[in-house]
């Protein structure tokens, strides 16, 4: 139990070093072959864990839970349809069924191949529908599977990753575990929005980066390695069109904005970053003129691996849709629409058509001011202000089994307390180390939180919620995990000091086990008593 995360100490402490974890765990890795089985165990026992706790009663509730309605109706009909059709309006009256009741039940050919107007792209709706193709649409495990399982795949690639940027498997396994059972974690897995989607997206992006970055630099020192052998200078830095994980970034961020458009964020931030990096990699590898290198030579090349893909991978997202005849504004110029003069007259009637539906999408995003009951300011995020209701069910004595006065069923959006506001400690605590250290792990993981963060400062009166912290809650707990590495020190250091890092550290980690046992029935719609539900709200705005 040791971290790689520690300055280097010259003297040697008198007395013994380590813990007795260590020498126990020590003999357990013993052999290169018993470490090697750890550096994958780890990552995949917490992802096994965060497999149990979001596929078992996947399908309950068997309802449309909160934006479900939309995506999940969504999903089945863009199958079908190449684009989302209408579904019919809900009745008048009180005792007739709405059109998510007769979903639920298994009416689900009722859409229409009339076109609806959505507000975010079809790549998610796509693999919603994918589940329910797999499962059936009256199946709520179904429409739920693909959610859950790239909910899944993200808890392993936030371990590996996180493994692979500090070079601590100790590191990686605890970012994973602690993204496995964190409460906002479970229920975007568990219900079917397209936030989950886009976290998955971007970390696969974020893992890509950080592949770049270091093959990058190999490629650099190797070429300086040259020129210096055969007594050329490096006054310009080479021009690396070889990049196949940049160009993998820029896929997999086409992917995320493929499904929502925060998407687009990350790929700004992600694409900067691997043109400041390239300055910074120039610099340390001696070249004289390495801002001009990297700015003036590899940045346009960079851009030409990363920004065309992610365009054009967008586009394909959209296939469905040129191939359809009824699509949402398929028809636009068709009806009266102006067509475009001048120097983009030659484009296709059928991209113009698009297009003009891709600002008709941005029109409502920007516009959206609708009041909502548990809409939560980004100013407002980070303190867990107002987290998401995404679902309640009150049942009375003897109802659905409750053998108590007064049940209830619910799924809150309320993440773990313990993980939630520690990693924001930690994310502080890292950016007053990068800032005093300069260790660019450290501002690594920090690029991620502020690309899923900063953008939405800008629009503090739009209708936003909560739960779109969960596309930068796996680099928050990354964040969580370096600390706690920093907390525990080296294997090298006194025992007394070693040992009494580990309890702590140990307290701790049973405390966010145990509050993510008693928070789970509120994360599953488990049915509880209406006392246990009571006494989950913390903080009068969190009811």
């Amino acid at each position: 139990m040791t971290s790689e995360l520690t300055d280097d100490r010259t003297a040697v402490p008198d007395g013994p070093v380590g813990s007795r974890l260590d020498d126990w765990w020590g003999r357990v890795l013993s052999t290169t072959q018993r470490i090697a089985v750890w550096r994958w165990a780890g990552p995949l026992a917490v992802t096994l864990l965060a497999a149990l706790l979001r596929l078992v009663n996947l399908g309950n509730p068997h309802a449309l839970v909160f934006d479900e309605t939309y995506y999940v109706k969504d999903g089945w009909s863009i199958v079908h349809l190449g684009y989302e059709g209408t579904w019919p309006a809900n009745p008048t009256g009180d005792d007739a069924p709405t059109t998510d009741d007769r979903f639920v039940r298994g009416e689900t050919d009722i859409f229409t191949s009339a076109a609806e107007f959505i507000a975010h792209p079809p790549l998610g709706k796509y693999l919603i529908g994918l589940g329910m193709l797999l499962f059936g649409p009256d199946n709520a495990f179904g429409w739920r599977f693909a959610v859950a399982v790239l909910g899944i795949a993200t808890v392993f690639l936030t371990a590996v990753i996180a493994r692979s940027l500090f070079r601590s498997t100790l590191v990686g396994t605890l970012a994973g575990g602690l993204l496995a059972i964190d409460g906002q974690a479970i229920v975007m897995s568990r219900v079917t929005l397209l936030d989950g989607i886009v976290t998955f997206f971007v970390v696969l992006g974020f893992g890509a980066l950080l592949l770049d970055r270091r093959r990058s630099q190999r490629q650099l020192d190797a070429w300086v390695a040259r020129r210096a052998a055969a007594g050329r200078d490096t006054l310009w830095g080479p021009v690396l069109w070889w990049r196949p994980w940049l160009f993998a970034m820029g896929l997999a961020l086409g992917l995320a904005s493929a499904t929502k458009w925060s998407g687009l964020y990350f790929l700004a931030f992600f694409a900067v970053y691997s043109v400041l990096s390239d300055v910074m990699a120039r610099r340390r590898a001696g070249v004289a003129f390495w801002s001009s290198s990297a700015l003036l030579q590899q940045a346009p090349v960079s851009f030409l691996l990363t920004v065309p893909v992610a365009a054009v991978t967008y586009l394909a997202s959209w296939t469905g849709w040129f191939l359809s005849k009824d699509g949402w504004d398929r028809n636009w110029i068709a009806g009266g629409g102006e067509r475009w003069t001048g120097v983009l007259a030659w484009v296709p009637d059928s991209l113009q058509n698009w297009w003009h539906y891709q600002t008709e999408i941005y029109g409502f995003n920007i516009g959206l001011h609708t009041p909502h009951s548990y809409q939560a300011n980004p100013l407002l995020w980070l303190v867990m202000q107002r987290p998401t209701s995404m679902y309640y069910l009150g049942t009375a004595a003897g109802q659905d089994g409750c053998v108590v006065d007064r049940c209830g069923a619910a799924i809150t959006g309320i993440a773990n307390p313990f993980i939630w506001y520690a990693s924001v400690v930690a994310t502080v605590a890292l950016l007053v180390l990068w800032v005093l250290r300069r260790r660019w792990e450290y501002g690594f993981v920090l690029l991620g939180v502020a690309a899923g963060y900063l953008p939405w400062l800008a629009y503090v009166n739009r209708t936003v919620f909560q739960f779109y912290t969960i596309a930068f809650e796996p680099f928050m707990v990354t964040a969580l995990a370096a600390a706690i590495a920093l907390v525990l020190g080296s294997r090298d250091d006194p025992r007394r000091r070693r040992t009494r890092a580990v309890v702590w550290v140990g307290v701790y980690l049973g405390i966010v086990v145990l509050a993510s046992v008693y928070w789970y029935p509120m994360w599953t719609a488990m049915q509880v008593p209406w006392d246990f539900v009571r006494s989950h709200y913390w903080v009068p705005s969190w009811l």
